[in-house]
């Protein structure tokens, strides 16, 4: 939602309350004792509920930019590499 009021103040756009709920469908599989599991995320929904006296197309322009000027979202659509590193009492510590 920062990036809704960014946005709808950088195109002049009012906006009024915002609100957002976010769900994410998550799966595991594998095991942890056979060093088998595996996390994923399967989806994710949003609504984002906007009062605003301004005209539905100038919100709509808000809200695109908004969707795609957002990091978490545009991670998820295009995922990015992802560096881990361990550090065990100081040392690192190899994570196959």
């Amino acid at each position: 939602m920062t990036q809704v009021a960014r946005y709808g103040h950088m195109l002049k756009v009012t906006l009024g309350t915002l609100r957002m709920k976010v769900s994410a469908r998550y799966r595991v599989n594998g095991s942890v004792l056979d060093d088998t599991i595996e996390g994923e995320m399967v989806g994710a929904d949003t609504v984002l509920e906007v009062e605003s006296p301004d005209a539905p197309e100038r919100v709509a322009r808000v809200i695109r930019n908004a969707e795609r000027g957002c990091f978490v979202m545009q991670a998820l659509l295009k995922p990015v590499p992802v560096a881990t590193r361990t550090v065990l009492n100081g040392v690192e510590l190899s994570v196959p």
